[in-house]
């Protein structure tokens, strides 16, 4: 057992190098979120990918491993700054399948932007990963992590080139307006539905 005034001198050394490494935490936490956690409703799962892992495994097998600490989440067609406020298309036609899949899509003829489709079959939701680690923008983070239009439809309860998993639930967290939806009606622009750490 550890002393107590060890855990208040250096938290951050025994969170990183004792309780993450212990078996317990491992089996426990560092698993692969299934296509049920991504079966949930977009507002619910939002948030609770905060502090998550996101997992991307490179050709040669090294992986790069960040936390989640900024998302937006996009809810249906009623949704005036989601990309399915028109119906469906060929370039959305992915947030249409059951949650669990990658949603990727082309900005400023630059970025690529990482959605992840949430909720059932049919209902078109996704949540934007703005930022995870030291990565604070969603086209910075697609550019780290070397994503492209060839993960678009990617399964991340399968693939074995990017994936998320699972880490204690965050309980603090903010929210502010969506960045970037100017277009969208000013009861959508101003709604809370970014969520940061």
């Amino acid at each position: 057992m550890i002393p107590s005034i060890f855990y208040a001198a250096f938290p951050n050394f025994i969170k990183l190098f004792i309780v993450e490494r212990s078996p317990l935490y491992q089996l426990k936490y560092c698993m692969r979120l299934n296509q049920d956690f991504y079966r949930q409703e977009v507002l619910t799962i939002a948030p609770l990918l905060l502090g998550k892992q996101l997992v991307r495994q490179f050709d040669d097998g090294t992986q790069l491993r960040l936390t989640i600490n900024e998302v937006e989440a996009y809810r249906g067609e009623e949704d005036l700054a989601c990309h399915a406020r028109f119906g469906r298309t060929a370039r959305n036609s992915v947030m249409y399948q059951h949650g669990g899949v990658v949603y990727m899509y082309f900005i400023y003829g630059m970025y690529w932007m990482l959605n992840v489709v949430t909720g059932n079959h049919d209902f078109p939701e996704a949540v934007l990963v703005r930022g995870a680690g030291e990565f604070n923008g969603p086209g910075k983070l697609t550019k780290a992590l070397q994503l492209d239009k060839t993960f678009y439809g990617e399964d991340l309860s399968t693939s074995q080139r990017l994936w998320i998993e699972d880490a204690p639930r965050v309980e603090s967290y903010k929210t502010t307006p969506r960045i970037g939806i100017n277009y969208a009606a000013k009861e959508w622009k101003d709604i809370h539905w970014r969520f940061t750490l």
